[in-house]
């Protein structure tokens, strides 16, 4: 493999059920997987600090795009 740039990498990660849970239905609410989800709370709150990210980031400009903001639940 050498230099070529993986697409994804693997991480395991250790939730509570209750996290889990939230997780799930935040990614519900906005139509994303799971993964996606995380990404975009990643990405928001870099942005939200003032850390750098990458134009190209996976996620970056999808994470704006599909934010929704829903009043009748």
């Amino acid at each position: 493999m050498g230099d070529v740039e993986r697409k994804t990498v693997t991480v395991n990660l250790r939730f509570s059920p209750r996290m889990k849970e939230l997780l799930r239905i935040a990614a519900e609410r906005e139509h994303r997987t799971l993964s996606n989800m995380i990404e975009t709370l990643v990405i928001n709150y870099c942005e939200s600090r003032g850390i750098p990210v990458e134009p190209g980031a996976k996620g970056a400009s999808r994470a704006k795009k599909r934010t929704t903001t829903t009043t009748n639940e």
